[in-house]
């Protein structure tokens, strides 16, 4: 006699669902800041990832590989 797995998997199913339900987003993606001070970061953001610099193009000393 087999017995039905979907009685596991619906146990299974529903933390997964509540994880996802919990990392959806919604609303304000950074409350108490003004929409001016959002951008000010989000452009800050961006100023910092235009002046890095990969891993893969650092020397073992910490110095720019040419």
């Amino acid at each position: 006699m087999m017995r039905s797995r979907r009685p596991v998997l619906s146990l299974a199913a529903a933390p997964l669902a509540l994880l996802a339900a919990a990392c959806s987003g919604g609303g304000d993606p950074t409350p108490g800041l003004t929409a001016d001070d959002d951008r000010q970061l989000n452009d800050a953001a961006a100023m910092l990832d235009a002046n890095s610099v990969a891993l893969e193009d650092v020397s073992a000393d910490g110095n720019q590989q040419p």
